[in-house]
This record gives structure tokens, sequence and C-alpha cells, in this order.
């Protein structure tokens, strides 16, 4: 009898793709000033939004521990509350809170997403790891969040997700479990193992982010995915054992059974381009591809405000992602429906100069104008827009709105290729973007804590050095 092992039983050599996330985390040295200092906005940035999101119910009610009234002892704290919980959890509740209204920062390509979702993660780690003794600063964090951000980011540049139903949370998951994997003290074998069982997990469908399903779980499904990953890094670092092939495995893997045999394509190597050219949505709380369409419409605030019941028509030309994404006529049901419908959010730039998150409230959406403008609107795709979206060098987000009045007259084209929150728009982003963490903090804190978080967070000298559990605490209601 032969003992020979069958060439299929052999265990194969690891995927590719999962090596060179691996040998990046492990290896690859950020030394781009650019984007260790766009990181600390980024943290400010996502900050401001989990404490805006604190005053909604809906998102308040998904907080805390699991089993209520339970505490962990020196666990990871949840910024702008008093909870202290294992990171599993604690990695859930800031997620949820940072992506809750839709106003962190944005990447987009053949994907999209937002890559401070990780931000769950990794804050819910170092302060759990932090608070036991391992030497945790805060530019170690801005470390883990360029990785974090450059892994989504690469991985979004040429694969598509939504095309095959995925939701863009996979690469939350994905970033989020080979950074916490490293932060654990795992080894390149460890995010390995770690980064297999990413895609060897059922995936999220996009279900709920579209008509006539959308609800509010694409507000929490980031969060979930944190979660997830700080699960499966801590599983691995107990010893469970990887799956090399994950991808790749004829059948069985990921590539076979959910990505229709096709591989993942990749543009550039991974770096710290990502974190460089992150979009940040300062303005508006609003899906990305809207934000320079709420810009024109909030231009044309003053010529239309008078003349709501003379409007004829009104054309939105855009690109070809946010019709597909966005573009929605008929009934929207809810908050999640509303901010992910370009013509709604048009039409309250139009009625009000503004779009608050409020707007999407129930009480909001009564208001009979913004269906009556809603069904006046005509969505065209511009090429060009289209074209320059998927360009390295641009990466427009272009879209331009005209009113049209009844006797005839119109309003100009308002057209704005790019958002303030782009790379090109920084020097005039920032200050909008420090105004947006200042009023952030003062919805949540006394004044004089508010001021000391703020002061720290425009010193980056001083906040790089400080140890994670200094700065979480200083969140602490």
């Amino acid at each position: 009898m032969s003992h020979r092992t069958s060439e299929s039983n052999i265990r194969p050599a690891p995927d590719q793709e999962l090596v060179d996330v691996a040998e990046y985390v492990v290896n690859y040295k950020i030394d781009s000033q650019e984007a260790y200092e766009t990181a600390r906005y980024c943290l400010m940035d996502s900050l401001g939004c989990a404490f805006l999101a604190l005053k909604y119910p809906e998102c308040a009610r998904h907080l805390g521990p699991i089993v209520p009234g339970t505490t962990v002892p020196n666990g990871a704290r949840v910024p702008g509350t008093n909870y202290e919980l294992d990171p599993v959890k604690a990695a859930f509740d800031i997620g949820a809170l940072v992506r809750w209204l839709d106003f962190n920062d944005t990447w987009l390509a053949a994907e999209w997403g937002h890559p401070s979702d990780n931000l769950g993660a990794i804050l819910a780690v170092a302060d759990f790891l932090s608070r036991r003794g391992k030497p945790i600063s805060m530019r170690d964090v801005f470390t883990w969040m360029i990785k974090a951000h450059e892994i989504q980011g690469v991985m979004a540049l040429e694969n598509s997700f939504n095309r095959v139903g995925l939701d863009h949370v996979v690469l939350v998951k994905l970033a989020s479990a080979a950074v916490t994997t490293a932060m654990l003290g795992g080894t390149k074998q460890q995010i390995l193992d770690a980064l297999s069982q990413v895609w060897v997990d059922g995936q999220s469908l996009r279900t709920y982010r579209h008509a006539p399903n959308a609800g509010p779980r694409k507000s929490w499904a980031a969060g979930d995915a944190t979660s997830r990953a700080v699960r499966l890094a801590l599983m691995t670092m107990q010893g469970e054992i990887g799956y090399p092939s994950a991808l790749t495995a004829k059948t069985w893997g990921f590539y076979d059974v959910s990505f229709q045999g096709n591989r993942f394509k990749f543009q550039r190597p991974y770096g710290s381009y990502v974190m460089e050219q992150i979009l940040f949505k300062i303005s508006f709380p609003a899906e990305f591809h809207s934000q320079t369409a709420v810009e024109c419409a909030v231009k044309l605030h003053p010529q239309a405000e008078d003349r709501l019941g003379d409007i004829e028509r009104i054309v939105l030309t855009t690109h070809e992602s946010a019709i597909r994404i966005i573009s929605k006529t008929g009934p929207l049901h809810n908050y999640a429906d509303r901010d992910h419908c370009l013509q709604y959010m048009v039409a309250v730039g139009l009625i009000k100069g503004n779009l608050t998150a409020d707007d999407y409230e129930d009480h909001a959406a009564a208001d009979p104008r913004i269906d009556q403008l809603r069904n006046k609107m005509k969505v065209v795709e511009d090429p060009r827009y289209s074209r320059e979206y998927h360009e390295p060098a641009k990466r427009s987000i272009a879209n331009a709105v005209q009113v049209f009045f009844n006797d005839g007259t119109s309003t100009e084209k308002i057209e704005i290729e790019y958002p303030i929150g782009h790379r090109r728009r920084r020097a005039e982003g920032i200050p909008v973007l420090v105004a947006k963490f200042r009023d952030a903090l003062a919805s949540r804190f006394p004044d004089k804590q508010a001021k000391v978080i703020l002061d720290l967070c425009q010193d980056t000298p001083r906040l790089e050095r400080m140890p994670v559990r200094e700065f979480m605490q200083l969140m602490v209601i």
C-alpha cells in the first residue's frame, strides 16, 4: 500500500495577494510627512463625526456592553461616552459612531468605501493594549491608520465588489484584521492566517444600501466589520490556523465562489498614497458622489429660493457611479434611503441653502417642496465626468446643476469637479475641517474639556508623543 500523499492534499503556498499585504504591514516604513499630517486631520474628522452621531438615539442604542451593566476593567474606551468594553465590542461602537452620519472620509475608485472606518479597530485595540502596559503612542496610531487606509484603498482601485453584489466593508475587515494582528504582536505568518480568515468569512451583501431595502444597517456595517476583524485577530493570536489558498482554491476559494472566477488586479504597490489622497466630507453629511452636486445646489439657492414654484425642470449632470448608486425616483422610506438619494440632497440644498443630518429625518422629509423638486429633476451622465472619476491624476467627483423656470429663463449651469474635501482643495478645506471638529466637540463636552482636546489635536509633536491611554482618557464623559 502506498503512503504517498495525494498532490491535491498538499498544503499550498499562501496566495500572493495575502503575502503582499502581510509584508507591507510588517516591513514597510512610512516616511511621508504629508501622510502623517493627513492622518492627524483624519483622526480629528473621524472623532468629530463620532461625537455628532452620539445625539441620535438610533445610533446610541447600539452602544455599550452586549450584556447591560457589565464592564471590562481597564477595557477599551469609547470616545464621548463612559463605556469600558472588550476590544471587539469597542471596535463595533467606535466604528458605528464614526460611520453613522455618512460624514467621515471617503475613497472612490472601482470600489467605494470609507477608510477611517478602520479607526474603530485601531483605537479599540490600541487603548486596550496601552492600558495593559504596552507602549503605544498616538504616532503609532497614525502609522496604523496610514497602513489600514492603504490596504483598503489600493485594493479598491481596480476591484469592484459592488458589481458582484458584495459590500465594501469586506475591505474594512481586511485592513483592520491586518493591522490589529500586527498591533497584537502577530508575526507575518499570523497576519497571513488572519487575512485568510477574512476571505473565508461570508461577506456582507449590499442589500441594505439599495432601494427598496435601504436601511440603517449601512450605518453600522463598518462597525460590524471592524469588530469581526478584531475577533479574527484575537483568535489567530490564540493559535487559530489560516487557510493559505483562501482566495485561489479551485471551487471553494473566494475567487470562484464570490468573484466570478476573477483574480484581484492592482494598479500600484502599497505605500502611503491613499492617506495622502483621501477625500474628506467637510461641508455636508452626504454620500460622497453627491458632495459637489449639493455644493452646486447651495450656490444656486439664492437664485432659486423665491422661485421654487416657478421651476419647470432641474438638470443634474453627473458621473456613472453616482447614477448607479444614488440616483433614485419614487418614495424614500427612511433616513438611510434619503441620505443616498442624489435628487433629495440637491432639493434640500436648493430649498435651504444647506444640508445637515437633521434634513434626513422624517419631520424634515415631510416638507412637500422636496418631492415636488425631485419630480422635476433629470439626471444625465457626462462621459468626461465618468472618465476623470477614474483617472489617477484627477480622481474628480464632478457634478453640475442648472435650474430652468417656466418663463423660459434659467440659472447659470454651476459645475464643480472637486469637492472641498479633495486633495486639490486641501488649503481651502482644512480650516473648515477644524471648524467642523470644534463644533462637534462643543456638542458633547464642556467648554474647558473641548478646548483641551482641540488644542492638543493641533499640537502635532505633543499629540504624537502622547500614550494612547492618556489621549482616550481626555474623551471620557
